[in-house]
């Protein structure tokens, strides 16, 4: 989960003023047809970057258009599905869990759940990167070879980043130290203390700053935007990753931006079978409320349309959210047939479940994941 620093968030905070239900309100615009008179949002738990920014949103959508919305937070990716899963919530604003909910591991592997049909609508685009001290000599992906990298115990969300970013150079746990710790927060602390030699963290993550503080001093490591080999080894990974220049976060500014990686979070998502009209009115609507929630902080500019639209995210897009990024010019080739490969991944994957749940009856939870891992990169292998 992305982090911004106290003053962005009190700053979304004091912008973010709708209540869990907010009335309707006259609207300031014409309704975009299919758009619902209520609408219940699955969030992260309040206080998350996610919920305020969601109630930002939502604030512009009341005052825009009188629709009534209600967020639903929850502190599990679970947690936040299962509404949605349901049909209690519209939307579900989600992070990587949407990735292992769609492939059916991590807590999807259980034979309650497996792959999920789930689509996008939008996604805000957030950096994430490898951090180590500027004493560490460390100047590369390759540098980290041997040394000691932190991870959090039980966090499959940032481990699966770090692992991405191993993976561009080549590499893999095997290839370094790998130090556990009991917590996120931990990792980026780490450093600080002498335990680890490299994490991976959100920009904004506020642990960093005492890191940028001490004698030790924080540096980036830098992904090559134009590095294709790089990036084609980090899809075979996970191909929920693009090239950002960062220049917001902790150690970077405008003056001194840093090449680093970009995921979505939040992404605003549905199952596939959600209405198409519901889906383009939602995404019509958030992109002509832009101008009233852009500015509640300096991250809320990127849910503009241009940045918030776009391929890759952890799951193909709806087909009503595509049928809007056609009309306003905002759908590629290129993008179609990401998401046509994104959909007969996850489509793939659902079908051969069954027959795999029937095949493994009877195992233990840590069994099924296991053999569900091998048998998910068989049928990848195939597409």
């Amino acid at each position: 989960m992305t982090k911004l620093n106290r003053r962005q968030t009190m700053a979304l905070m004091g912008a973010a003023a709708a209540t869990p239900m907010a009335p309707a309100l006259l609207r300031a615009k014409d309704k975009p047809a299919g758009l619902p008179d209520t609408m219940i949002w699955s969030t992260y738990d309040v206080g998350s970057t996610g919920y305020v920014e969601a109630t930002a949103i939502a604030d512009a959508m009341i005052k825009n258009y009188g629709t009534r919305v209600r967020l639903l937070p929850s502190g599990s990716g679970v947690g936040r599905i299962i509404p949605l899963k349901q049909g209690q919530a519209s939307t579900a604003w989600l992070a990587n869990e949407l990735y292992f909910a769609t492939r059916g591991i991590f807590d999807f592997a259980t034979p309650d759940w497996g792959p999920q049909n789930m689509r996008t609508i939008c996604g805000r685009p957030a950096s994430f990167g490898i951090v180590v001290t500027a004493q560490s000599g460390i100047e590369t992906i390759e540098d980290l070879r041997g040394k000691r990298v932190a991870y959090a115990a039980a966090n499959p969300s940032v481990s699966i980043k770090v692992d991405t970013m191993l993976a561009s150079k080549g590499l893999t746990r095997d290839d370094v130290e790998v130090i556990e710790f009991p917590s996120y927060g931990d990792t980026l602390r780490s450093l600080n203390q002498g335990q680890a030699d490299a994490a991976g963290s959100a920009l904004t993550s506020a642990a960093l700053t005492e890191l940028e503080a001490s004698p030790r001093g924080i540096k980036w490591l830098s992904f090559d935007p134009n590095d294709k080999e790089a990036w084609s080894n980090m899809n075979k990974i996970a191909p929920l990753f693009s090239p950002f220049r960062e220049d917001i976060g902790v150690g970077v500014t405008g003056k001194d931006p840093v090449d680093v990686v970009a995921y979505k979070y939040p992404m605003v998502t549905v199952m596939h079978d959600a209405d198409p009209d519901m889906t383009y009115a939602f995404l019509k609507a958030l992109d002509e409320s832009y101008p009233d929630y852009e500015k509640a902080a300096p991250i809320m500019e990127r849910w503009g349309i241009k940045m918030s639209g776009t391929t890759p995210m952890d799951a193909p897009l709806h087909e009503g959210a595509i049928r809007y990024l056609q009309e306003i010019g905002q759908w590629t080739d290129e993008q179609q047939a990401w998401n046509d490969a994104s959909v007969a991944e996850i489509e793939a994957l659902i079908a051969a479940w069954p027959d795999f749940l029937s095949a493994n009856s009877g195992v233990s939870d840590e069994e099924l994941a296991d053999a569900w891992n091998v048998k998910r990169a068989e049928i990848v292998a195939t597409l």
